[in-house]
């Protein structure tokens, strides 16, 4: 299947060395084979599954852990306003 990889390329404002050229257009020709290959299986009688081993998302419980109140927090900083860190300015304005 020939792949018209500096069209695509050119929609996926991606640049591409001449070598680069070929390797992709090699791969994406191996990808869409393999991708046929996989609709020619007949999954009629199949069902649909998300997983096939069983197990379950299984995650504690949050529990309220002790924190340090603001004036703690704010205790080892050089500078801070209306109870907040204070820093130099991230972006220029």
């Amino acid at each position: 299947m020939k792949i018209n990889v500096l069209h695509v390329a050119k929609l996926a404002n991606l640049p591409l060395k001449n070598e680069e050229i070929k390797k992709l257009e090699e791969q994406l020709s191996e990808t869409l084979t393999y991708i046929e290959k996989l609709n020619s299986i007949n999954t009629e009688n199949i069902e649909p599954t998300s997983q096939v081993t069983g197990l379950e998302n299984v995650a504690r419980e949050d529990e309220p852990k002790p924190s340090l109140s603001q004036e703690e927090a704010l205790s080892n900083t050089k500078s801070q306003h209306n109870g907040l860190f204070k820093i130099k300015a991230v972006f220029d304005v």
